[in-house]
């Protein structure tokens, strides 16, 4: 499975988690238990499904390569990567804005893995 995985969040989540050292998730996985990732081929439907009007988000880069990662049907049985604990942000690549564009999605950018 992909080495880089993605988490869209509200950028002011992501603030307090950087303050924390670690990520222990936004609603939707605190209620779930565990983190809610997309592999770059599922991040614009993620997007689209789930922030559609959302502004102040964030892009956040994740190598897998320390982390416990399973991959679970979601979607259309769609295989995603989940992680059951705290995100370290030593796993962080980059967090990246997403502006909404002209139908209120927000935007993924064209070069992810």
């Amino acid at each position: 499975m992909s080495e880089t995985i993605y988490k869209i969040c509200p950028s002011d989540i992501w603030q307090e988690a950087e303050a924390a050292g670690k990520f222990t998730g936004a609603g939707i996985d605190i209620a779930d238990g565990f983190i809610h990732f997309s592999t770059a081929a599922q991040a614009g439907e993620t997007a689209r499904l789930h922030f559609h009007g959302k502004r102040g988000l964030v892009l956040v880069s994740v190598n897998t390569a320390s982390l416990e990662i399973k991959w679970e049907a979601s979607r259309g049985g769609a295989l995603f990567p989940h992680l059951y604990g705290d995100l370290p942000m030593s796993a962080v690549i980059a967090v990246t804005p997403m502006p909404l564009d002209d139908n209120d999605v927000p935007q993924i950018p064209e070069n992810l893995e």
